[in-house]
């Protein structure tokens, strides 16, 4: 059994999904603690000609709460303000319709905490995308936020019995393959593989939000977008 373990992004760019997609069980790392200015609650887009962050805004984020722990701002304004910044930028797009029903719905959920609202943007993609990856959150299951690193890493992949541990290519500097298979676990790292593809601007933007990609490319060209990642 193939296994990979991320905390929840909101929205976030293909090389995610391609981890995503070279698994079987895919763990929402959602009680470790929040990263400020990382990719929990924003993302980037092309919006107003350039590329720039959008935000969901949130209520006591501190690095010394659990992620599951966060909610966001109450409140309509936000919501509103994003979602017509992507209409202004994105409305001439061809599949404008398709994503922004995806970013309207995943507003629309009706969760308050961000790990919620993320994990959704996730599942929300992955359906329209023809994804069939199992998703669980770590808090629901494993009981064992006592342990950190690797240790707990290991302490997961041995709970789901997995053969194979799938991370991104920044792992390579905390996690030893060596450590992995003593454990009786393969240690593979995806390289995410960002295929060009048509935008508004005339250089390509690699590293977008998914939304951008689904903003140009129907489901079954997102899905061979996210299939193209490559394990090691």
């Amino acid at each position: 059994m193939r296994l990979a373990i991320m905390q929840p992004y909101l929205f976030p760019y293909i090389g995610y999904f391609q981890l995503a997609a070279s698994v079987d069980k895919f763990v929402f790392y959602d009680d470790v603690n929040f990263i400020k200015h990382g990719w929990i609650n924003r993302n980037r887009l092309c919006l107003n000609g350039a590329v720039r962050y959008f935000t969901i805004p949130l209520s006591g984020a501190s690095p010394f709460l659990k992620i599951r722990q966060i909610d966001v701002q109450p409140g309509a304004l936000w919501k509103k303000k994003m979602l017509e910044s992507v209409r202004h930028s994105y409305s001439k797009a061809p599949y404008f319709k398709a994503a922004n029903d995806l970013l309207q719905a995943t507003l629309d959920s009706g969760e308050s905490s961000i790990a919620a609202i993320a994990r959704t943007s996730v599942h929300t993609v992955c359906a329209y995308a023809g994804l069939d990856t199992q998703f669980i959150e770590s808090s629901a299951i494993y009981g064992n936020d006592e342990l950190s690193g690797a240790q707990r890493v290991l302490d997961i992949c041995q709970r789901e019995q997995a053969s194979d541990y799938f991370n991104p290519p920044g792992g390579r500097a905390l996690y030893s393959e060596e450590a992995f298979s003593a454990a009786g676990v393969r240690l593979h790292f995806v390289d995410p593989c960002l295929h060009p593809y048509r935008q508004f601007a005339g250089e390509f933007q690699p590293g977008l939000s998914i939304l951008d990609a689904l903003m140009f490319n129907d489901a079954r060209a997102v899905r061979e977008l996210v299939q193209a990642g490559r394990a090691a």
